[in-house]
């Protein structure tokens, strides 16, 4: 790769020194068919959420909703110039189970051709797919694993991420189905697929709140995204501690990236995104020491996100 790197936000690349204080895993739009009636599709509601987080000190948001899950990219990037916070979107695609069989048999066949588009030309709604790329372009490639193992769906989405990044540079996030499956895919995207850690993410960490293997997938390189809390898997909230001391112990505090990974209408409402601002990042800075807060708010987004684009 060549260049300096930067981060690719809805509005355009920036120097990742302008990132600032960020939200390294959450979704300001989401709606799938695994979650009736709780869609995240109301740019009012978007905006007064992102004004809330600039309010409490946030610079930045990444949106980790990928291809056809409502990710709004042009609303993404209204918001971000009207309320003065940086926003970066994703392309890819999440779980089979999430998609109708029109949505994903759009894509299916064309993964790779349509993770670069995004991520060089522009976004496109999945309900438009005739329509010219005028959408801002995507920052970041989000795949997903399946509960402890790497589906054959899994595999083809990697794969196709891990294409996109060869091709662009772009970072790759992966949702781990429960926290699980970590070690399956740094094995399958680093060690087969050539993907180097540095730019994988792996979110949901905190969803199997398992020490020794945090450190063991720790240890690979890789960032570590503790995204939360969440009511579908608050019973591991209160273990997100003494993970992430025991991290920091073991000199991994430079790989953890912080985010509330909101995905419902009623999480937005309860806890909302600023909770890591309001109440968790308060809480560690007790624990941990404000340096290393500030490192996993401001330093490790910064160089998770930040690539020498290719193109």
């Amino acid at each position: 790769m060549t260049g300096e790197p930067e981060v690719r936000t809805v509005l355009g690349d920036i120097d990742p020194a302008e990132l600032g204080v960020t939200n390294a895993h959450d979704h300001l739009f989401f709606a799938s068919q695994l979650l009736p009636g709780q869609e995240l599709d109301d740019p009012v509601a978007a905006a007064h959420t992102l004004l809330d987080f600039r309010t409490r000190g946030g610079s930045a948001l990444v949106q980790w909703t990928p291809y056809g899950l409502t990710r709004r990219t042009r609303e993404l990037a209204r918001m971000s110039a009207e309320i003065g916070v940086h926003v970066v979107a994703a392309t890819g695609l999440h779980r089979e189970e999430h998609y109708s069989p029109v949505i994903l048999g759009r894509v299916i066949d064309g993964l790779v051709e349509e993770f670069v588009a995004d991520l060089t030309e522009g976004t496109q709604p999945a309900d438009l797919p005739d329509e010219p790329r005028t959408g801002p372009r995507a920052g970041l490639v989000k795949v997903a694993g399946a509960f402890h193992t790497i589906d054959s769906h899994a595999r083809l989405t990697m794969t196709a991420a891990a294409v996109a990044h060869q091709e662009t540079g772009a970072p790759i996030a992966v949702h781990l189905e429960l926290g699980t499956a970590g070690l399956e895919t740094v094995e399958l995207l680093c060690e087969k697929l050539d993907v180097p850690p540095g730019k994988v993410i792996l979110g949901h960490l905190n969803r199997n709140p398992d020490p020794a293997l945090q450190r063991q997938i720790a240890e690979t390189g890789v960032f570590l995204g503790f995204d939360g809390p969440s009511r579908a898997n608050h019973a591991t909230d209160w273990r997100l501690f003494d993970g992430l001391e025991a991290l920091v112990e073991a000199g991994h505090g430079g790989q953890i990236l912080l985010g509330g990974d909101t995905t419902t209408a009623a999480a937005r409402a309860q806890p909302g995104a600023s909770y890591l601002l309001t109440t968790l990042a308060p809480r560690l800075t007790e624990l941990l020491g404000g340096d290393v807060v500030t490192a996993m708010l401001v330093a490790n987004p910064a160089r998770a996100f930040a690539t020498s684009w290719l193109k």
